[in-house]
């Protein structure tokens, strides 16, 4: 990832050195130097002998001081020479803006098909806008755009255009259409109509929809983005009711919590409660209106070897009031848009997910898939199978010449 590089044109004050060091490896630098999960700074050696160095602030350091303008200047892509060959691209989160990236890079004509109204996918419809600005993730999607990538917002494939028709049109297709649906718990009481899932939720704050807010809310979830739903929701509580009566519980130990410990502070700071280590066994309702969630003692959630198998001491309840719940334990694919023979042809492993090589090439040879719907949902992950599968298309494209 040209870490050390850049680090030293920091140093050197050659921020358009820095910047071409972020490019090689990483189209969303603005993204990522604002929400990434800098897990490369839990192995900075610096942090032997006291605080890590903070990577992803260097990274945002760098592209915030370079303007838009000047991008295709110090990045030398002012003049790229077209090849003639055509790639389709669904999805415009991560992975898709990646591939688009590279592949623009090396020639290609890249059209992005995306089905929300803007580009940005779950960056920009699953991650609140005080984490990501929208300037910014603007700022790396229209440089992108700059190279002759084509964004088409509104498209659902399946409905408006079949992955069939993209396979005739296009020389390859590149698949990145992200986790967008919530998963529920399933524990009884989980069909009531206040009951939401997080993914839907925050979806819709970026749509400028409504959100139904109650008095008291319990959030599932022990993640990022149950950190942010309980954010959103403890900041639309005080703004309707002038306080904030907001629980968000999970599974696992407050040290175990997958969420970054500062979403975990600041959610405290914002007048939540995160109250780890219970599990959730049922939604009470009462008189057809939900009044909390019963929950048991939490003991373990993974085996010797790190394999999700939750624990529990039947002997421990506790009860957390709310007139709403939203879950928030995980997110699932939707793929409605591969179907027929192409769905018929199409690999999958035990899980239903697709089994792709290390190009993200499918057992159907041009259809290329990456993102979370192959690695989970990160957005180093997905920039980086968007790379590969870049590399794997023009390899690929160039074998059958």
């Amino acid at each position: 990832m040209g870490i050390p590089e850049y680090i030293r044109a920091i140093r050197n004050d050659d921020l358009n050195e820095g910047l071409r060091i972020l490019y090689d490896t990483n189209p969303l630098p603005e993204v990522c130097g604002r929400i990434c999960t800098h897990k490369c700074e839990t192995v900075c050696s610096v942090g032997n002998t006291g605080d890590p160095l903070s990577i992803r602030w260097l990274k945002r350091y760098i592209a915030d001081q370079q303007p838009a303008e000047d991008y295709k200047k110090i990045l030398e892509t002012e003049n790229i020479q077209k090849n003639g060959k055509r790639v389709a691209i669904i999805g415009s989160g991560p992975s898709g803006l990646s591939a688009a990236h590279y592949l623009a890079l090396m020639g290609y004509e890249c059209v992005i098909f995306e089905k929300l109204p803007e580009a940005g996918g779950m960056m920009r419809y699953g991650i609140p806008e005080y984490r990501l600005p929208y300037d910014a993730l603007d700022k790396d999607v229209k440089y992108i755009e700059s190279l002759g990538v084509k964004i088409r917002c509104n498209q659902t494939i399946g409905k408006d255009i079949t992955l069939d028709e993209l396979s005739k049109d296009f020389d390859a297709v590149f698949a990145g259409t992200g986790l967008h649906l919530g998963r529920s718990t399933r524990i009884p009481g989980t069909d009531h109509a206040d009951v939401y899932q997080a993914v839907d939720l925050l979806r819709d704050v970026t749509l400028g929809k409504e959100l139904p807010v109650m008095q008291k809310i319990v959030v599932i979830g022990g993640g990022n983005v149950a950190m942010d739903i309980t954010r959103t929701l403890a900041r639309l509580q005080n703004q309707k009711f002038g306080k904030v009566s907001i629980i968000a519980t999970s599974l696992e130990s407050e040290n175990e919590m997958p969420a970054d410990r500062e979403e975990i502070v600041e959610a405290r700071e914002e007048g939540a409660q995160v109250i780890p280590g219970w599990g959730p066994t049922s939604i009470k309702i009462v008189d057809g209106k939900i009044v909390g969630l019963n929950v048991v003692k939490c003991t373990s959630v993974f085996d010797e070897e790190r394999r999700f198998s939750p624990k529990f001491d039947e002997s421990v309840t506790n009860f957390f009031e709310g007139d709403m719940v939203v879950e928030s334990i995980g997110q699932g694919m939707d793929l409605g848009y591969i179907s027929g023979e192409i769905k018929d042809n199409l690999k999958l492993d035990p899980r239903g997910r697709i089994v792709v090589d290390n190009y993200c090439q499918s057992s159907i040879e041009w259809l290329f898939v990456g993102g979370d719907i192959i690695k989970g949902p990160d957005v180093i992950n997905g920039i980086a199978t968007g790379h590969k599968a870049a590399m794997g298309i023009d390899r690929y494209l160039n074998s059958k010449k």
